[in-house]
C-alpha cells in the first residue's frame, strides 16, 4: 500500500493503502457488462487522498510499489503532475500495478472489480519503510484495506511505530472493502459491509494508536463489532482517545473529540442537498478535506466543512481523484455555494475546477508553429516535391524545437498538423514539450473543422497532451449568419474539449485580404466569446503594436478566466525587429506568456530547402537559430 507524507514538518501526512489505475466505464446507467469504453484515472484510496490533499496545498508524498510497466509509469507521472512527491515509490520488477474496473449504474449501484492478486503495492515490506521519511512528517495516515494481508499489515504497523516514536500524528481511514478481506467473491467489489470478527479484531488493534479516525457508519460497525452505530462508536472510544469522525452521507458528518453519549455530544455539520452522481472516491476526497483543516490547526467544525464540501464536489463528477477540488475551487464553493442541484452543471464552478487543476501550467511558452498546410502544398508543387518531402521538413523543425528546449532551458512547444506531419506529431509525445494540433480545415472560410460532425467522438482519438488549436477567422462585421455559424461551431468545439480533457487554443485573426487587422474587434470578440461560455485555455493573438491593446486583453482574461493558461503572440510572417517591438509591449503583462511563430522562422528556410539550395543540417540550423533568437528577444530586458 502507500504512505502519503508531506515534506514540511508543519504540514505532513503518511498514508498506507492501495495505489492503482482506475478504468471508469464511460457509459452511465447500464451494466458493467455492457460498457464499451473506459476512462483511465489514477486510483487507490491513499493515492487519491494524497492528490486531494496536494490540490488543497498540503505538501504530500507517497510510499508504495508500482509495476515496471506503462500503468506504473502513469501512476508516478500523474502523481508528479499533481504535485505529490514520488521519491518513496519503489519500482517492482516482478509484479504488475493494481487495477480497478468501475462503473456508474444508477444512484445506488456502482459496480466495481478489483484486480489485486499479487499486485505491486501488495509487495511492499516493512523494511522498505524509511524511518527518516516518517520523521519528516507531521502525520502518518494509514488506510484499512492493506491490513488484510500479513506482509503489508506489518509494513503499515511499522509506519505507525515510527510515527509514534517520533511524535508524529497518526490518522486512520477505516476504508473497509469486504471482498479485499476475502469476504465475498470477485464480483462483490461494490459491497460496503460484511460482519467479520476477524476484521473487527484487526481494526481495533489499529485504532488504539491513532489520533484521528474517519469512517462511514458501516465502517464504524465493523470497527465496533455491532450494527448499532452509536454503540459501535462508544466501544471504539473505550479503545482510543482519537478524534472520531463519522461520515453520514446526506446528513453530513459528526465529529467526536471527547466522550460519545449521543449524536448531540459531537459536532454535527450538515451538507446541502445535491445530486449524487458517483459515490466512488467521495470518502477519499472527504478525508483530504478534513486533513487539510486538521493539519492547519483549524477548528473541528471547519475541518468538517472542508471535508463535506470536498465530498460533495467528488460525488457530483466522474472519476475519483480527478473530481477533487483545488484550494481556490473549495474556497469559492464554501463562500458562494451553487444554485445547481447537479454541481457538474454549474458552468463557472466546472471551469474553475478545470483551470485550477491543470496537467501543467505555464509561466511562459515559446512555440514553433509549423502546422501550415496550404503554404507547404504550394511550395512543394512549385518545386516538384512530394507530400513525403513536406513530412521530412517538418520533422527537421521538430528537431530544431527540441534542440532549442535543450539549449535555452525554456518551455517550448510545436504546432504540427496530422496531414503532413503525422509521424512528427506522434514522435513529439516522447518529449516533454507542449504540442498543439490544428482542427480547422486549412484555407476554408467560413470556419469548418476536420473532425466534424461528431467532434467529441473524434477528439477521443486524440492524445490528451495534444492541445486543440483552432484558427477562427472571426469579425464582428461579418454577415450575421456567418458570425453565428462560427460561434456555434466554436461553442461545440469548446464543449467537446472539456468532455475529452483537451486544452483549447483559440487563434483570432481579423486581418483578411480585403480587411486590415482590428485590435478593437479582437478585444470585443474575446469578451463576447467569454459571455457565450467559451473559455479557451490559450489565446493566440495578432502581433498588435499597441501597448493599450495588450493591457486590455490582459484585463479581459483577468475578469473572465484569471486561471487561463494565457495569451501567446502569433507571427504573421513579421520580421524579427517588429516581433521584438511587440514582445517589449506585451511580455510584462501577467497573462501574456510567449509566442507561437511560424513563417518568420521557417518560410525562407523552406524555400531554399525545397529548392535544393541547402542541406538538411543547414535547414535545421537556420530554424534553430531563428527560433532561439526570438526566445532571447522575449527574455531580454526592456
Amino acid at each position: 500500500r502507500d504512505l502519503h507524507l508531506s515534506l514540511r514538518r508543519q504540514r505532513q501526512m503518511c498514508i498506507r493503502d492501495r495505489s492503482s489505475v482506475d478504468l471508469y466505464g464511460g457509459q452511465v446507467g447500464g451494466r458493467l457488462e455492457d460498457m464499451t469504453s473506459f476512462q483511465k484515472y489514477i486510483g487507490g484510496s491513499p493515492t487519491n487522498i494524497s492528490i486531494g490533499a496536494s490540490r488543497l496545498g498540503l505538501r504530500s508524498a507517497v510510499i508504495t510499489r508500482v509495476g515496471d510497466e506503462h500503468f506504473g509509469r502513469f501512476i508516478t507521472e500523474q502523481l508528479t503532475r499533481e504535485g505529490v512527491n514520488t521519491e518513496g515509490i519503489i519500482i517492482d520488477k516482478k509484479r504488475l500495478s493494481a487495477l480497478a474496473i468501475l462503473g456508474i449504474r444508477d444512484k445506488e449501484q456502482f459496480p466495481l472489480l478489483f484486480y489485486r492478486e499479487n499486485c505491486a503495492d501488495m509487495g511492499l515490506t516493512k523494511n522498505e519503510i524509511d524511518p527518516d521519511f516518517i520523521k519528516r512528517s507531521k502525520c502518518v495516515v494509514v488506510t484499512g484495506t492493506h491490513f488484510s494481508s500479513k506482509q503489508v499489515s506489518e509494513a503499515s504497523f511499522q509506519a505507525i511505530n515510527y510515527a509514534k516514536n517520533n511524535n508524529v500524528l497518526v490518522g486512520f481511514d477505516i476504508d473497509y472493502r469486504p471482498n479485499l478481506w476475502s469476504l465475498g467473491g470477485h464480483g462483490d467489489g461494490e459491497s460496503r459491509f460484511e460482519e467479520s470478527k476477524v476484521v473487527t479484531s484487526h481494526v481495533q488493534k489499529i485504532i488504539s494508536h491513532c489520533d484521528l479516525i474517519v469512517g462511514t457508519e458501516e465502517e464504524w460497525h465493523i470497527a465496533g463489532g455491532t450494527q448499532d452505530t452509536l454503540k459501535a462508536l462508544r466501544i471504539c472510544r473505550e479503545l482510543t482517545q482519537a478524534i472520531i469522525v463519522c461520515k453520514r452521507g446526506a446528513m453530513g458528518c459528526t465529529v467526536f473529540p471527547d466522550a460519545i453519549i449521543n449524536w448531540d455530544s459531537g459536532i454535527s455539520v450538515k451538507v446541502n442537498k445535491i445530486e449524487i452522481f458517483n459515490v466512488l472516491g467521495a470518502g477519499d476526497g472527504f478525508m483530504a478535506g478534513f486533513l487539510y483543516g486538521w493539519l492547519n490547526d483549524q477548528s473541528l467544525e471547519l475541518c468538517a466543512k472542508y471535508a463535506n464540501a470536498c465530498g460533495a464536489l467528488a460525488v457530483s463528477r466522474h472519476g475519483c481523484a480527478p473530481a477533487y477540488p483545488s484550494k481556490i475551487e473549495l474556497e469559492h464553493y464554501l463562500k458562494n455555494g451553487s444554485q445547481h442541484f447537479s454541481l457538474r452543471q454549474d458552468t463557472f464552478l466546472e471551469q474553475l475546477h478545470w483551470s485550477t487543476n491543470r496537467r501543467k501550467s505555464f509561466d511562459n511558452l515559446f512555440t514553433l508553429a509549423i502546422d501550415h498546410r496550404v503554404q507547404f502544398k504550394k511550395l512543394a508543387e512549385e518545386n516538384e516535391k512530394q507530400k513525403e518531402d513536406i513530412a521530412v521538413f517538418k520533422s527537421m523543425a521538430l528537431e530544431a524545437c527540441l534542440e532549442a528546449q535543450k539549449t535555452e532551458q525554456e518551455n517550448v512547444g510545436i504546432l504540427l498538423d496530422e496531414e503532413y506531419a503525422e509521424s512528427s506529431l506522434h514522435a513529439a509525445s516522447d518529449h516533454n514539450i507542449w504540442i498543439g494540433r490544428p482542427i480547422e480545415k486549412a484555407g476554408v472560410f467560413p470556419l469548418e473543422l476536420t473532425e466534424e460532425p461528431d467532434i467529441g467522438s473524434r477528439l477521443e482519438n486524440w492524445p490528451v497532451n495534444h492541445c486543440v488549436k483552432v484558427l477562427a477567422p472571426l469579425r464582428n462585421d461579418d454577415p450575421k449568419d456567418i458570425y453565428e455559424h462560427q460561434v456555434k461551431l466554436l461553442s461545440q468545439l469548446a464543449q467537446a474539449c472539456r468532455l475529452t480533457n483537451h486544452e483549447l487554443l483559440l487563434e483570432i485573426i481579423t486581418k483578411r485580404n480585403d480587411k486590415a487587422s482590428s485590435p478593437e474587434q479582437i478585444l470585443s470578440l474575446m469578451q463576447k466569446l467569454y459571455e457565450d461560455n467559451i473559455y479557451p485555455d490559450w489565446w493566440k493573438l495578432e502581433p498588435i503594436e499597441n501597448v493599450e491593446f495588450w493591457s486590455k486583453a490582459n484585463n479581459i482574461i483577468r475578469q473572465f478566466d484569471p486561471y487561463a493558461q494565457g495569451i501567446i503572440v502569433l507571427g504573421m510572417d513579421a520580421p524579427s525587429d517588429k516581433l521584438a517591438s511587440v514582445f517589449d509591449l506585451c511580455k510584462n503583462y501577467k497573462h501574456v506568456k510567449g509566442f507561437a511563430v511560424g513563417r518568420s522562422i521557417f518560410f525562407e528556410t523552406a524555400r531554399k530547402w525545397f529548392g535544393n539550395k541547402i542541406t538538411n543540417q543547414q535547414a535545421k540550423d537556420e530554424m534553430f537559430k531563428k527560433f532561439t533568437t526570438l526566445i532571447k528577444l522575449w527574455k531580454r530586458k526592456n
